[in-house]
């Protein structure tokens, strides 16, 4: 027997969660479970928290917002939930049609509201599989997985000093689909940090001056140029070529090519500037340490296909599909479990590993 791990006949699956039953004592999860920690969501709580914090998953109508929806299955990966239209199904509110799922989430940390909501970090991950991190070799309750083919680990106190070595640098990447963001230390194709709020962790200073640097740079890939007046650094897009350069802000006069104030003849500094830049922009990935901190994708297959019993009549079962809600095949049964817990479907379940 087989259970169903993803496709789930029109399941009801509420914002609320209230049509669930909730956990009773303690939290902690049993043996067969992957490792002793829980997988989780994460966000940024922009308020009260400012920080990084475990979420809760919600979804609604996308329509009109009602947190009551018959879905058609559950969502399997981040995929489902970020992309709008993925997942299907009825709303059950009078006069409205709608047919398409919206997940949002929520801290966990403190009670909220219908408006307060927080921004899924979805590249960090509860270290399930005990990865060590890329850059200091540790093993950390919470890593920031990159994008990248192979997954690198790196945990979030060497992801925020990686991001401020890089900041300080102006090593950031602007990119026309993901900003200001930055890739894998490894050097790995295709891993750009698409969520810009993952650099929110850098704290709020930090992050001020992230904002202002991604400011900068679009001015600059628009052909701009900026004050290197001290306290100034206002974006000035000239209107012709000529290198005198008058800031609209401060009256600083200066030199287009070397920033220097305005001159007449050559630059002696024309260089100097980017040759020191380059020299500090040095941050290197051991080969052999970036080999071990890889969420390694066999292993995850193999926890993925393990066969566990139903809770309730202890019928083998094999799960094959991403989503933890296991709905028992047996026709006497249909026992709704959690994969991870090896116990009833609850609404904890539903918020912090649907999906994982």
């Amino acid at each position: 027997n087989r259970e169903r791990g993803r496709d789930v006949n029109q399941r009801q699956v509420t914002g609320s969660l209230a049509s669930l039953p909730e956990t009773g004592g303690s939290s902690g999860y049993p043996s067969s479970s992957v490792g002793s920690k829980p997988p989780a969501f994460y966000v940024y709580c922009k308020n009260p928290c400012h920080a990084l914090q475990p979420g809760k998953i919600r979804v609604r109508c996308a329509a009109c917002k009602s947190d009551t929806l018959l879905l058609d299955q559950d969502p399997s990966g981040w995929d489902d939930v970020l992309r709008s239209g993925r997942i299907r199904g009825r709303c059950q509110k009078e006069g409205c049609t709608g047919q398409s799922a919206e997940f949002y989430f929520k801290c966990s940390a403190h009670p909220t509201d219908e408006k307060d909501n927080s921004v899924p970090l979805y590249l960090i991950r509860t270290n399930t599989e005990n990865v060590p991190c890329i850059t200091c070799g540790d093993e950390r309750d919470k890593v920031l997985v990159f994008p990248c083919t192979s997954m690198h680990v790196m945990c979030i106190e060497c992801f925020v000093e990686y991001s401020i070595t890089k900041l300080n640098d102006r090593r950031f990447i602007e990119t026309p689909s993901h900003g200001y963001t930055l890739a894998c230390p490894a050097g790995c194709e295709n891993s750009h940090i698409h969520e810009v709020h993952h650099f929110r962790l850098l704290g709020p200073e930090q992050y001020e001056r992230y904002q202002r640097f991604a400011a900068e740079e679009c001015v600059l890939q628009m052909g701009g140029i900026l004050c290197p007046q001290a306290k100034c650094g206002t974006g000035i897009i000239p209107e012709d070529e000529s290198r005198r350069i008058r800031c609209p802000q401060c009256s600083h006069t200066f030199c287009r090519r070397c920033h220097e104030p305005y001159h007449a003849g050559n630059c002696e500094r024309l260089n100097r500037v980017d040759s020191e830049v380059e020299r500090t922009s040095q941050y290197t990935v051991d080969p052999a340490r970036a080999e071990m901190a890889r969420w390694d994708s066999e292993s995850r297959e193999t926890i993925n296909k393990t066969t566990r019993l139903c809770p309730h009549c202890r019928v083998p079962t094999e799960k094959n599909g991403g989503c933890m809600h296991m709905t028992c095949s047996r026709q006497m049964c249909g026992f709704e479990w959690c994969w991870i817990c090896e116990k009833e479907w609850t609404r904890d379940c539903q918020s912090s590993h649907w999906f994982g």
